[in-house]
């Protein structure tokens, strides 16, 4: 393989022409426009592209590597110094190495990253290589390509009764975007304010502040979001998680469920579904549906991997209202060129194919079991405590 060295020399000059090479390499390296551990071309290519002698180019290689600018290794060519001699400087690569890691990873919420199934996304992903066209490899439908589209739309209504259409459905590199979405497209009906639960999640908090949006904090007790609370404040949108409130881990009563969409609809507001790890029940029984059955006018339902799979995906999606849905899709073609292709079809394969059940199946087992050890042990060594929310999800809440 040939690398390519942007540099120049003058023939006319009176500096010799391996000096004029040396000192344009080494200024290139000090200034950190070569980056440590880059590869030098061959000293036969880089000749050849300036149309000089072979042994200029020898020479001045070796000059900079006795000087520490370079190192020459047998099999891996000539590559810029790791480390500059004393005297020149640069500033530090970004360390590719994780940072110090606790021996238990007790984060709120977040999933067990070893329970990614390597090997079901590798089939999945090689598969969709193999046989991927040059239109998915072009830019994709800023909503989303048409095979994820279909199949979220057919898995929400199966494993969380959501009532859309893949018209209606929009891919989002996670949560933080699809609610960055949705704040401006609220931000453009003249509402201003979104009501949030409090308590909440404080990092969507400040993210609300920063997409120019005024959180309103809405008190939740044993049922969920109190509405007469949210009524008050005047909101004409809020951002709730009724099947595994955050933090406390409630669910939203069937009568506050009732009361939030009469509010909706007497307000002509819109409701944020934040289903954030409604995979996760561990109850008999099934599970309560999503909010947004109750009402797919006015619910807009949110979904993400981070707890399916892993947040490292960045992939989420949004059911949206028929009547925002032509807002959302201009504010996100003015935003960017939509999501990463090659990801949507490998996880559209991975749905098409059962894998993905088939992971959920398995993973349930073990936050299963986590869960019941972790009741064990709060009843052993807190027992005053009552915890919360542990029916679903994959954290608890003590009181």
């Amino acid at each position: 393989m040939a690398w390519h060295l942007s540099v120049q020399v003058d023939r006319d000059s009176a500096v010799p022409l391996t000096t004029q090479l040396q000192n344009a390499i080494k200024v290139r390296i000090e200034d950190r426009v070569l980056q440590p551990g880059v590869r030098l071309p061959s000293s036969r290519q880089l000749a050849q592209d300036l149309r000089l002698s072979r042994s200029v180019v020898v020479e001045a290689y070796e000059q900079l590597i006795a000087e520490g600018y370079l190192d020459a290794v047998r099999g891996s060519g000539t590559r810029v110094t790791r480390k500059l001699p004393e005297g020149g400087g640069y500033a530090p690569l970004l360390d590719s190495r994780p940072a110090a890691q606790s021996r238990w990873d007790l984060r709120v919420g977040i999933a067990n990253l070893s329970n990614f199934p390597r090997q079901e996304w590798l089939n999945s992903y090689t598969k969709v290589l193999q046989n991927v066209g040059r239109e998915g490899m072009d830019y994709p439908p800023v909503a989303g390509i048409a095979e994820l589209r279909n199949e979220l739309a057919g898995y929400l209504g199966r494993v969380r009764s959501v009532h859309t259409e893949p018209a209606q459905v929009m891919v989002t590199a996670g949560f933080a975007q699809g609610l960055a979405l949705l704040s401006d497209s609220l931000k453009r009906l003249g509402i201003h304010e979104l009501a949030i639960e409090e308590p909440g999640h404080n990092g969507q908090r400040r993210f609300i502040l920063d997409t120019g949006m005024t959180p309103v904090p809405v008190p939740v007790d044993e049922e969920g979001l109190v509405v007469e609370a949210l009524d008050r404040t005047g909101a004409r949108a809020v951002l709730v998680t009724p099947a595994h409130q955050f933090p406390t881990g409630v669910m939203l009563s069937p009568a506050r469920r009732a009361q939030l969409l009469a509010w909706a609809r007497e307000r002509d507001g819109w409701i944020i579904e934040d289903d954030y790890d409604g995979e996760f029940w561990f109850e008999h029984g099934g599970r309560p549906a999503a909010l947004q059955e109750g009402d797919p006018e006015r619910v807009v339902y949110a979904g993400t991997t981070s707890k399916v799979l892993v947040p490292g995906l960045r992939l989420g999606w949004l059911a949206i209202p028929p009547r925002l849905y032509p807002l959302l899709e201009r504010v996100r073609s003015r935003q960017d060129q939509g999501s990463d292709t090659l990801t949507q079809l490998a996880f559209a394969e991975l749905m098409r194919s059962g894998l993905l059940d088939r992971h959920l199946r398995r993973v349930r087992s073990r936050y299963r079991s986590r869960r019941e050890a972790l009741a064990a042990a709060v009843r052993e060594s807190l027992p005053e405590a009552r915890l919360s929310g542990c029916a679903a999800g994959l954290h608890s809440y003590a009181l």
